[in-house]
């Protein structure tokens, strides 16, 4: 089967695209026939080797997969064979197949396109579990999306406006700021201006805002952090701007204001068993038609390295899922 393989850190122009052998379902397993891999910010770093985990080399990238059935290890249910599934994995989804748990196989929904199911995992289990279990979003409340044109900040204006939200989108060029706005957003505003914070004003009254999802970092995070509301809640979900931001703790107590950390990553990892029930929420959000998960663009295989390298670059706009020709 071909699959894309990482063999050193580095830049995603050195990924290989090889000939590899076909995994076999081991217990509890399943081997799924892949139809799409969604791709993000993360997978770009980890083939990189920034991120704080490193994956131990030589491996296939892609955590976010979508498939069929098409193999069934000792102890797995026979319903399984031919169903088509989505599931996270630490790597692999960057082949042709891959072998998973059973357990971590979700069912895709018949409304659902192989595309938007491999593209929906991450993004959208971040941005529900940010603003449910951490920010504690309440309907009516006005939410802050820094970097909304990605892949992330996407998933976050759905999440967020199916949650009863008022979301600003903020972003860095015209072209971003429209695609933020089809998304969703009811407003946008060019956070590389100097006085951005002032842009804010007319659209929440001078209230300031309740909440903010911040994939940025950088210098970004202390200017919106002081545009929170008394009682209002920064949840950091990741550096993209490459710096890690150190916003003064006088900043907090002054505001009576949160900073929250949102590792859905880590949080899985500590309680895997929570995966399945929120993806079980976000596909009936999707079934309701309260979410719309549809990537931004599909691409082949050989094309990954260029899109990983555009990840990097943050010149994507919403979310990438690279697809397989049978």
């Amino acid at each position: 089967m071909k699959a894309i393989r990482c063999v050193n850190y580095g830049a995603p122009s050195s990924l290989v695209l090889e000939e590899t052998d076909e995994p076999a379902p081991k217990r509890g397993q399943v081997v799924v026939e892949t139809q799409a891999a969604g791709l993000g910010y993360v997978d770009a770093l980890l083939v990189a080797g920034l991120y704080q985990v490193k994956t131990p080399l030589p491996f296939v990238p892609g955590s976010e997969v979508a498939g069929k059935v098409v193999a069934l290890g000792e102890g797995v249910a026979d319903t399984l064979m031919g169903k088509r599934v989505m599931a996270l994995s630490p790597s692999g989804a960057l082949a042709e197949k891959i072998a998973l748990p059973a357990a971590a196989c979700i069912p895709v929904p018949d409304t659902m396109s192989a595309e938007a199911a491999a593209g929906f995992i991450v993004s959208y289990c971040t941005a529900l579990y940010g603003f449910e279990t951490c920010g504690h979003l309440k309907a009516g409340e006005t939410v802050l999306v820094l970097g909304a044109a990605g892949g992330v900040g996407m998933a976050a204006i759905d999440v967020a406006k199916a949650m009863g939200a008022t979301v600003i989108a903020a972003a860095s060029s015209e072209t971003k700021r429209s695609a933020a706005k089809a998304a969703g957003a009811d407003f946008a505003i060019d956070y590389t201006k100097d006085e951005w914070r002032k842009e804010l004003e007319p659209l929440t009254g001078r209230r300031d805002v309740d909440l903010i999802y911040d994939p940025v970092g950088g210098d970004i995070s202390e200017t919106a952090f002081r545009c929170l509301a008394p009682g209002g809640r920064h949840l950091v979900i990741g550096f993209a701007a490459g710096a890690i931001p150190r916003i003064p703790l006088n900043l907090p107590l002054l505001k009576r204001s949160s900073i929250v950390g949102v590792d859905w990553g880590g949080y899985i990892r500590a309680n895997p068993a929570d995966n399945v029930p929120l993806l079980k929420t976000l596909t009936a959000m999707a079934n309701e038609g309260r979410i719309h998960p549809e990537p931004a663009a599909s691409y082949p295989l050989a094309e990954a390295p260029a899109v990983l390298q555009r990840l990097l670059d943050r010149e994507s706009v919403g979310k990438p899922v690279i697809t397989f020709d049978r």
